[in-house]
């Protein structure tokens, strides 16, 4: 352990000046979802005390959302943990025992993650027929090859052709349409359906990205993405035991609910502000002189911070970083937000009496005949349903009942949210028994669905990198403030470390903040430890020495 001891020419050293306060470094996380939670956890664990969430809505999880009806838990948010080998979320579910009841059917190693790798997936067209599936076998062979070249340009460096635009859509569309069309052994009847089958699969990979479509996914950065080896698994008692189990040894008096924040205040610009606020709400204002932040609330209460962990989403982020920050962010920052991408995907869960489907149907794919040649996925509001890609099954029954969980994608889904459940419920039964040729088919008894995009808290689902964006853009989002190349250029006025620029006083964590696992529950996880390393590191001296 190294020495407590101080001296006085260590006035721009920061552990060493840290060590002469009386007070533990106060720190403000904001958003109680998995990045949050677990920077908090690391933080307490590794002696931090003075540690508070601020929890905009009336429950932890942000993107987790677990919901318990009868003897079912239905997961609106995150689903699946991404593979095993040494994926931390795998690693907290099999410790804590989470997967005993997982079923071999519910462990994937598919790219495209359904509920069950066992059974078939019917490919059915708006006219009421089953693709064959042998044309659906050969297609989704070619479409496989395709995603594998989409990969290559990031991996092995492939320069960017223009006919493709940088985007995975144009590129995958364009590729795919030349080779199916250059086929002699297909008749014009099966060389359509394959048409069809591209926008359906682009659709499929859409609610993958949680893009708007896959046109809008950048091609030159798409391989990037890194996917931890090993199966897929779901949580049968619930992703919301993850939460669960990073909360538990969270003190309670430390996650405050409804608490949505309006303002950080950040850098010297507002030490006057913070000094006002001081004055007017403590007794004694010098205990609270030192501070480089102020976090505003919505309720109007003021907390002075040393440091804030800003876990937002990307989409709140877009919508409301000009009014979230102050002074603004720079101009690098705010560039990256504007260009990295965030759209919405949203689950339909139906519940019906009894299956209308065949025991070895584990999904119901739609393909549109008419957009055999389209170019686009966006399609006007009142044919908002054209965009669901598929429904999958629930398995197994003996947990779940006989459900099918809708997939919907981009501003689709945003119109979908707007409909009320009996509209939409109404809406999903006339497309099945339109696709599966059966009129009978009654209307679900209950339907289940999420809300991801206009949800204020969030707005979207998760991040992708957009046309004209990059990987740099993730590392710009995630830099703290304030830059420390700023902070090298102030003068050292004071012994008092908090009297200077302190470093690291608003930092970025969540998803979209990792560059490999964006999009993920195990990269929002591991953002969140990454920024509690930061913090841990820089406070080791006075850490050690109050161990």
């Amino acid at each position: 352990m190294q020495s407590c001891e101080t001296s006085s020419d260590s006035t721009d050293d920061p552990l060493s000046s840290g060590l002469r306060r009386k007070r533990q470094p106060r720190i403000v996380v904001i958003g109680a979802g998995l990045a949050g939670l677990s920077a908090t956890k690391s933080l307490l664990e590794n002696g931090f005390t003075d540690v508070t969430i601020l929890e905009a809505s009336d429950r932890i999880g942000g993107r987790v959302q677990s919901v318990k009806l009868e003897n079912a838990t239905f997961e609106l948010g995150a689903t699946w943990i991404h593979g095993s080998n040494g994926n931390p979320v795998y690693h907290l579910a099999e410790d804590n025992g989470l997967l005993e009841e997982t079923t071999d059917g519910e462990r994937s190693v598919g790219r495209i993650s359904l509920y069950s790798k066992n059974g078939v997936a019917y490919h059915l067209t708006n006219n009421g027929q089953r693709i064959p599936k042998d044309v659906v076998e050969e297609f989704s062979d070619l479409y496989n090859e395709v995603y594998n070249l989409t990969q290559e340009f990031f991996q092995r460096g492939k320069p960017v052709n223009a006919e493709s635009q940088n985007s995975v859509g144009v590129f995958t569309r364009d590729v795919v349409r030349k080779r199916i069309k250059a086929d002699p052994d297909d008749s014009e009847t099966t060389r359509r359906l394959k048409l069809a089958m591209i926008q359906q699969y682009l659709k499929v990979e859409s609610c993958e990205s949680s893009s708007h479509s896959m046109d809008e996914v950048s091609l030159s950065e798409f391989g990037e993405w890194t996917e931890i080896p090993g199966a897929h698994h779901v949580i049968p008692c619930g992703f919301i035991k993850i939460v669960e189990i990073l909360a538990h040894s969270i003190p309670e008096s430390i996650i405050q609910l409804c608490k949505p924040v309006k303002c950080i205040h950040w850098n010297q610009s507002v030490s006057k502000e913070i000094e006002r606020v001081a004055d007017h709400n403590s007794d004694s204002p010098e205990e609270d002189q030192g501070y480089h932040v102020l976090v505003e609330c919505e309720d109007c209460e003021f907390i002075l911070a040393d440091h804030v962990i800003v876990t937002v989403s990307l989409g709140v982020l877009k919508k409301y970083h000009e009014s979230l920050f102050h002074p603004g962010l720079p101009e690098e920052k705010v560039m990256a937000i504007q260009k990295l991408g965030i759209s919405t995907t949203d689950k339909i869960f139906l519940e019906f009496e009894e299956p209308f489907w065949s025991p070895e149907c584990n999904s119901i794919q739609f393909v549109w005949e008419d957009e055999a040649e389209s170019e686009s996925l966006t399609y006007p509001e009142e044919l908002w349903y054209k965009k669901i890609c598929s429904f999958d099954v629930l398995y197994p029954p003996e947990r779940y009942g006989y459900v099918l969980s809708g997939w919907i994608c981009g501003e689709e889904a945003l119109i979908m949210e707007k409909y009320d459940d009996e509209t939409v419920a109404e809406t999903c039964t006339e497309m099945l028994r339109k696709f599966t040729g059966n009129p009978n088919i009654p209307k679900p008894r209950r339907i289940l669905r999420s809300s991801w995009g206009s949800n204020p808290n969030f707005r979207g689902s998760y991040s992708y990198t957009q046309v004209g964006s990059s990987g740099a853009d993730v590392e710009k989002l995630a830099k703290p403030l304030p830059y420390t190349e700023s902070s090298k250029t102030v003068p050292v006025t004071s012994t008092d470390f908090f009297s200077y620029l302190q470093p690291m006083q608003v930092m970025f964590s969540g998803e979209a903040t990792h560059r490999k696992y964006y999009s993920t529950t195990h990269g929002a996880l591991l953002s969140g430890q990454r920024e509690a390393a930061h913090l841990i590191e820089m406070y080791q001296d006075l850490l050690q020495c109050r161990n």
